[in-house]
């Protein structure tokens, strides 16, 4: 063949060789991308099923969401990305490396809630019965890196038979690494529990550590033991929920701040909190559009009685107070002789503390003092201004409660106040009497504005016992004595019931009327907002735990 001719012919022939090398390696290589494609399709349809249709039947039959189903109703629509779908167990005990549980019975993930970010955890029931082991911690405690990481509020669904048997103590190493973390973000990020289902033994701690616990009636269990060894240790028998449930938590623990009636309503609770709450400790929560009050509804005037005995709902007050009169409040059904919660003023987050006159006369005791003191040190650490409403007859006396420690408890709210370096402003209503005007944000633990309204009484105690302790010879001696005692009682309402002694001392800033509060308080809030506080350099206090 002519060299001019065979020339283009060889190239024709390596051209061609070349495109048909590469189109069968191009076609083998779709061909394997399919074929990994479908095994990773296959591999997640075995992963998203949990422990099966026959488990999550069972779980529903209860009234309950599976876990996946909790975490897309939580969050905003097509916002959860999940991660670590594909991480198992690493037991090899009691034929565990023959079992596989589908993502080791925890689902992980980031999503939005009302656009705001947050990590979030479900433990799955229907995979072991949610139990705890090594891995199933190692998820927990990666997601929760992440959110401290990434300053994102933290939410935890607990829905678990407890530590894993078969992993021994590996699984109560998981349980150490998680609640060690809870310590490290608290007062960093919001860390939110959700109990939906049974959390017993060492994993009520995690719970307990966090800021805010709901439960949901008939749903959440919890107790370090269960009632099974409380009949074998100790001959008493009770059910779970009578021992451990919802109600017993929210009314008589004090372990749990909301209750529902069912998993949605819990949910909406929770997204309703996190509107009032920063991301972090380094953000104020989210400012909203400003709103008045529903003052047809809530009348300041109106809600407190001319009657100084009569009781009245300081929840009225505060909705008289609040933006559209909304008001979340927190520990609703616990230590009920004081409110504490969140509103808006002016669009901008409060922490409201308040001595509901209804029940107790509001007196504090120790339930409600560590109710308030935890609130209190809640809003601290998340730069929300607090407000609080005094109408107390002071601490609440009694065998009982002194010898439960009402001392230590009660000094917790006045360590709480004296160490917040939010914006404090106080209004006092009524009574402040004794140790109760104290420790409800005075002065002298450095509250920067305290109002009162002209009806406020400020003594050591009412007009009735000091008479009688200060008088009690001159009134034994009178020839009448009970009309010596109301004499003596009037003289010392004259003197002390009322704000103008406080005021002439300059414990209160200003006398004012009852329609000027909100306007006073908004304007409080608002030059104390750059406040500066400087405090002795000191490693922590020592709070009277």
């Amino acid at each position: 063949m002519h060299p001019e001719v065979r020339k283009p012919a060889m190239i024709f022939c390596f051209t061609y060789l070349f495109f048909y090398v590469n189109t069968q390696g191009f076609k083998n290589f779709i061909m394997g991308l399919k074929e990994k494609s479908t095994d990773l399709r296959r591999r997640m349809r075995n992963a998203l099923k949990g422990g099966g249709d026959k488990a999550i039947q069972k779980q529903k039959a209860i009234g309950k969401l599976t876990a996946r189903e909790r975490i897309i109703t939580l969050l905003d629509t097509n916002t959860f990305h999940e991660y670590d779908l594909f991480v198992e167990h690493a037991a090899k005990d009691f034929d565990m490396d023959k079992k596989y549980l589908p993502g080791d019975g925890v689902i992980t993930g980031t999503g939005t809630i009302s656009g705001h970010p947050v990590c979030v955890y479900a433990q799955d029931f229907t995979v072991a019965g949610g139990s705890l082991g090594w891995m199933h911690a190692k998820k927990i405690t990666k997601i929760m890196d992440h959110a401290l990481k990434l300053k994102v509020p933290l939410i935890g669904i607990n829905d678990s038979g407890g530590a894993r048997i078969q992993e021994g103590v590996n699984s109560l190493a998981g349980y150490g690494e998680i609640f060690y973390r809870n310590t490290l973000a608290s007062g960093v990020i919001p860390q939110i529990s959700v109990i939906l289902g049974p959390c017993a033994g060492g994993a009520v701690y995690s719970p307990a550590l966090t800021d805010f616990v709901f439960v949901v009636e008939n749903i959440s269990k919890m107790f370090i033991t269960g009632p099974e060894v409380i009949k074998t240790v100790l001959g008493e028998e009770i059910s779970m929920e009578a021992l451990g449930g919802a109600r017993v938590h929210c009314e008589k623990t004090g372990n749990a701040h909301f209750f529902a009636k069912s998993e949605e309503e819990c949910f909406n609770q929770i997204k309703s909190l996190v509107s009032y709450i920063p991301w972090n400790n380094n953000r104020k929560a989210a400012k909203y559009p400003k709103k008045k009050p529903k003052t047809k509804k809530y009348n300041i005037e109106s809600i407190i009685p001319s009657d100084a005995r009569e009781p009245y709902d300081v929840c009225d007050v505060i909705r008289s107070l609040t933006d559209d009169s909304d008001f979340m409040e927190v520990q609703e059904l616990f230590a009920k002789n004081i409110v504490i919660g969140f509103g808006r003023m002016e669009g901008d987050t409060v922490g409201f503390v308040a001595n509901q006159p209804m029940v107790l006369a509001g007196v504090l005791d120790v339930d409600s003092s560590d109710k308030a003191a935890r609130f209190i040190r809640y809003c601290d650490a998340f730069n929300i201004p607090l407000v609080t409403l005094v109408d107390l007859p002071g601490y609440l006396p009694g065998v009982d409660q002194e010898h439960a420690g009402v001392i230590r408890h009660g000094a917790k709210i006045l360590y709480a106040y004296s160490e917040a370096t939010v914006p404090k402003i106080t209004l006092i209503m009524r009574k402040a009497y004794g140790g109760g005007y104290i420790a409800m944000c005075s002065h002298h633990l450095r509250a920067d504005f305290v109002f009162a309204w002209p009806t406020a009484e400020i003594a050591v105690m009412g007009p009735e016992g000091a008479a009688n302790i200060i008088f009690r010879k001159e009134i034994m001696a009178a020839e009448d004595p009970d009309k010596f005692r109301k004499q003596k009682v009037d003289e010392y309402k004259e003197k002390f019931a009322n704000p103008y002694v406080a005021a002439a001392y300059g414990y209160i800033d200003a006398v004012i009327e009852p329609t000027e509060t909100r306007k006073m308080l908004i304007r409080a809030l608002g030059i104390s907002q750059e406040k500066e506080v400087y405090l002795p350099k000191k490693k922590h206090g020592i709070p009277p735990f």
